[in-house]
């Protein structure tokens, strides 16, 4: 039996868009064998999610949200990390350069998920989308960024929410290999 994909979400402190990242897409993904979590590359252990942030959830999806700091373990044992920002990407690749091919910003991916089309045996998912979408990706742009709403009050963390839930409607559906993700493929 094939391991479940592992997709690790990584941002600043893990309190605000990392988890989001995370909840939002165990959402999208619903029973699809994959495993999300989230880590900061700053963050200190144990501390609940930025409520501004958690109330643009569903209710009570974070309430049993923990932030953790990003280990090397949680990144060897990832096959695929999004971060919120370039910082983010450029902090764990200084450290893990050999990570490369399986670390994106979260924008970044999706734009380069949207240029992998299907193979011949059709749509490609899981694994072989994030080998696809590393052979295509783009440089990484502000545009691919995802502000951080970190004591900005509700709008940036609405923002910020609206902003991943669009890149996650990208990403998610092409991982999972649900019809939804093939539509205009």
């Amino acid at each position: 039996m094939t391991e479940p994909l592992k997709v690790l979400f990584v941002c600043t402190a893990n309190i605000c868009r990392s988890p989001a990242m995370e909840l939002i897409a165990r959402e999208m993904a619903g029973s699809a064998d994959i495993v999300f979590t989230s880590s900061g590359t700053h963050a200190r252990n144990r501390h609940r999610m930025s409520s501004d942030m958690a109330a643009t959830l569903t209710e009570g999806s974070a309430d049993d949200f923990r932030s953790r700091h990003l280990t090397a373990a949680m990144l060897t044992d990832a096959d695929l990390v999004l971060t919120a920002e370039q910082v983010h990407r450029q902090h764990i690749l200084d450290d893990f350069p050999q990570l490369h091919r399986q670390v994106f910003t979260l924008g970044q991916f999706a734009a380069a998920v949207a240029e992998v089309g299907d193979d011949d045996s059709g749509a490609l998912s899981g694994r072989d989308l994030v080998a696809a979408a590393a052979q295509r990706r783009t440089p990484s742009a502000p545009e691919h960024d995802v502000a951080d709403p970190y004591r900005r009050g509700k709008a940036a963390a609405e923002k910020a929410t609206g902003t991943i839930t669009d890149m996650l409607s990208v990403i998610v559906p092409r991982l999972t290999g649900s019809p939804a993700g093939r539509e205009g493929a």
